[in-house]
């Protein structure tokens, strides 16, 4: 192996797929990333066995060949590069990088040793624009829940239909969908002609999201019976830059649409960002249940209690629409809804003091977030 390469392009390489290394302590060679050198191109791999990084950058090749090095001191030397371009050579499972100054040697393995990624068929895909995956996934990820007893929730939802995507997560307690639309099919492409839909693990949504930068690119998705995998593309060359392969979650997700109430009792329209403010302030007082109360009657009352530090009691003008109530909630809960919503006002619908109650941007039905009362 021999190359030289812009000394940037491998420090982006070997930070985008690092992350996921380490964490196995039964297979050390996990801890590596593989090194492949083809013509003009580079390609640094990690895994661990439900997780794997590809990733692609140009470089000038002067011979061919791939080593599995240490992801973390690779890391490190990448980090303390300073030349504009390195040389970089492989001699008997040997790494040398050198630059004008610097030149340093790390200890590697045979590629042999180094687990194989999955292939998948290209056949059929699905190709959407990566920006609003990434918004919508930013939008549901927090709410997924670690489970071992349901794991059917431990992942994000995908919903892949005929001009629109749905984004889902939930921990039973919470629930939050995205829709994300797409007029005549502008900026989405099904291959596969009828309804998609799987699970991807909650840990997998969100180093999909660390990928994807903020460019308006394109982003395929590949299927396999039990994995996925997410494509995205060069600037420069139509080449791979970046694929994500993940396992799926097995299992049926459950049937969330009939949980989300048709109709509240009662009903505030509220603006979004002194609601956020006075239900954290609420939440100084909420004790080790995190526990709030709205009270609704002519106006909208905050008040929480914490026998040993004091209580809250705050009102704000909202717009009401219905019986009055009384109700609890996780204030934290509350609050990772509210924060994904844009709109400057939102309406809260409640099923009375113990049903699932919503939350809504005002404007904007791309979005709604569930959540259950505490029962008093």
């Amino acid at each position: 192996m021999n190359f030289t390469i812009l000394s940037k392009e491998f420090k982006k390489g070997i930070n985008i797929v690092e992350k996921i290394t380490g964490k196995n302590l039964t297979l050390p060679i996990l801890d590596n990333v593989l090194i492949e050198v083809l013509s003009n191109f580079i390609k640094i791999s990690a895994t661990d066995l439900e997780l794997g990084i590809q990733w692609w950058g140009m470089c000038k090749t002067e011979k061919e060949g791939k080593i599995a090095v240490p992801a973390k001191l690779l890391n490190q030397i990448a980090g303390v590069l300073t030349d504009e371009k390195v040389n970089i050579k492989e001699k008997g499972n040997t790494l040398t990088i050198e630059g004008k100054n610097y030149k340093t040697q790390v200890k590697g393995f045979s590629a042999d040793d180094f687990p194989i990624i999955p292939g998948f068929s290209k056949d059929n895909f699905i190709e959407i624009n990566s920006k609003k995956i990434k918004e919508g996934l930013i939008n549901v990820v927090d709410v997924v829940s670690l489970s071992q007893i349901k794991p059917e929730i431990s992942g994000v939802y995908f919903s892949f239909q005929k001009d629109i995507v749905k984004l889902v997560a939930t921990d039973s307690f919470r629930l939050s969908e995205k829709t994300i639309s797409f007029p005549n099919k502008q900026g989405y492409k099904n291959m596969f002609n009828e309804e998609v839909n799987f699970i991807l693990p909650q840990r997998s949504a969100k180093e999909l999201i660390n990928i994807i930068n903020e460019e308006d690119k394109s982003l395929r998705i590949y299927l396999s019976e039990s994995q996925v995998l997410f494509e995205t593309f060069l600037s420069t060359v139509d080449h791979p830059e970046i694929n994500l392969i993940s396992r799926q979650i097995e299992g049926e997700y459950p049937s969330y649409q009939e949980i989300i109430p048709k109709e509240g009792k009662t009903k505030i329209t509220v603006n979004k960002d002194e609601f956020l403010k006075q239900v954290k302030a609420a939440g100084i007082f909420g004790g080790r249940t995190n526990e709030i109360i709205l009270k609704i009657s002519k106006n909208l009352e905050i008040f929480s209690q914490d026998a040993d530090i004091g209580e809250a009691n705050i009102s704000l003008p909202a717009k009401i629409e219905g019986s009055e109530l009384k109700v609890s909630f996780n204030w934290k809960f509350l609050i990772d809804g509210l924060v994904n919503i844009k709109s400057s006002e939102i309406t809260f619908e409640f099923q009375g003091d113990d049903g699932p109650s919503i939350i809504r941007p005002v404007g904007d039905s791309s979005y709604l977030y569930v959540v259950m009362p505490i029962k008093i």
